[in-house]
């Protein structure tokens, strides 16, 4: 069986295939819809089927992971994707498909809780920051590549499904060279229902202010991937140009995704948070001033992505240090239904933006999003050292 370290490798991988099919889902979905004259509004509800998914499973996912342990979670989530992914070119259909997201969110969930949990649970204080960073940069690094799947529709609508479906299915097969292993007992909530709410209520208590980054990663992800593809066919953009656009912000991730984890290590994440939305905010008030220049366009979503792509791992590491131990599962867990929020709230949102608001920059609502979170988390300071909030304002 596979060491500790080979073990984390193939855990980091299934998270870069899941960014992936996350990656190429959004944007050639979004594509298609659009070229099928659905509505802007429906094609950002529609988006949202991904997220719903995950916030379904979210409340079921820790007793079976007490019960059966980390990796049938991960197996059985992995093995809902690439299903779902064959099944698209099956029947073109907004229902079908709205299901077949909806399973996508599902699996992606499984899969997430179970990698994010493992390696939380398993990694030293000291390093947290940093394996933490590898699973976002793993995530961004597949996130990047899957929107370059929009331009096999040139070739056939049905071929970057399979193509997706069939990657995904080899690297889900890795997982027969890794261990199961259990959480600690006293990592995991009681098994009564009424506790796990105790705990999620106590989590929210504590850590609200650590769940805010999650939900703006999330509205930011789904928003670029889901809305703007049709915002950009809109204003003049060629789907082609579109499709190199959109993963510069997962791109711009990858370069800083861990400088940033270690720095959040040494000088600690309120900080790094605070600077880093901060910056963002000025990155999408310049995207929405030179939203017509393809030029102005790669260099913004770019260093949005430098600046922005690395909050859900953040929102973790920040979630870590102020909850204790007990707490982490249920946090991973709201951390996953705040990016969820995020995710179904942006697309929507923005969505219903370029329908009422045509000549108005959709990068306004972004903006808007950073500007409550950058407040929120500076109005409100915490301490990690008994595990308290403390609040200075």
């Amino acid at each position: 069986m596979a060491s500790e370290r080979t073990r984390f490798w193939i855990l980091i991988s299934l998270v870069a295939i899941s960014g992936f099919s996350q990656g190429m889902l959004l944007p050639l979905l979004a594509i298609i819809l659009e070229n099928n004259e659905i509505s802007s509004s429906v094609n950002g509800l529609h988006a949202t089927g991904l997220y719903i998914g995950v916030l379904l499973a979210s409340p079921f996912m820790e007793k079976p992971m007490r019960r059966f342990g980390f990796k049938p979670i991960i197996f059985v989530g992995g093995m809902l994707v690439f299903v779902s992914l064959a099944l698209f070119p099956l029947w073109q259909s907004l229902w079908f498909w709205f299901i077949l997201r909806v399973t996508i969110g599902i699996g992606d969930n499984m899969l997430h809780f179970g990698t994010q949990t493992w390696i939380t649970t398993t990694s030293a204080k000291e390093s947290r920051g940093r394996n933490i960073a590898f699973y976002g940069l793993f995530f961004g690094l597949g996130f990047t590549l899957g929107p370059l799947m929009t331009r096999l529709l040139a070739i056939n609508e049905a071929l970057p499904f399979l193509v997706s479906a069939v990657l995904s299915m080899i690297v889900w097969s890795s997982l027969i060279f890794i261990r199961n292993k259990w959480p600690k007992e006293d990592d995991l909530s009681s098994s009564s229902s009424s506790s796990s709410m105790k705990r999620f209520i106590q989590t929210g208590r504590i850590a609200w202010v650590a769940l805010l980054p999650a939900f703006g990663y999330g509205f930011l992800e789904a928003t670029l991937h889901g809305i703007f593809p049709v915002y950009g066919l809109r204003i003049g953009h060629e789907v082609d140009m579109l499709s190199l656009i959109i993963p510069c912000f997962a791109a711009g991730s990858i370069i800083t995704q861990l400088p940033l984890g270690v720095l959040s290590d040494r000088i600690g994440r309120r900080p790094v948070l605070l600077a880093v939305i901060s910056a963002g905010i000025v990155c999408f008030l310049a995207a929405a001033a030179f939203e017509t220049s393809v030029f102005a366009l790669f260099a913004t979503f770019t260093l949005a992505g430098m600046f922005t792509g690395s909050l859900f791992s953040l929102s973790i590491s920040f979630l870590a240090d102020i909850l204790p131990a007990s707490l982490l599962p249920s946090g991973n867990l709201m951390t996953g239904i705040a990016f969820s929020i995020g995710s179904i709230s942006g697309p929507y949102l923005g969505g219903l933006f370029i329908e009422f608001f045509p000549g108005v920059s959709f990068f306004y609502t972004i903006v808007l999003m950073l500007l409550l979170i950058l407040a929120a988390i500076y109005f409100k300071k915490v301490t990690t050292d008994h595990h308290q909030t403390v609040e200075e304002h």
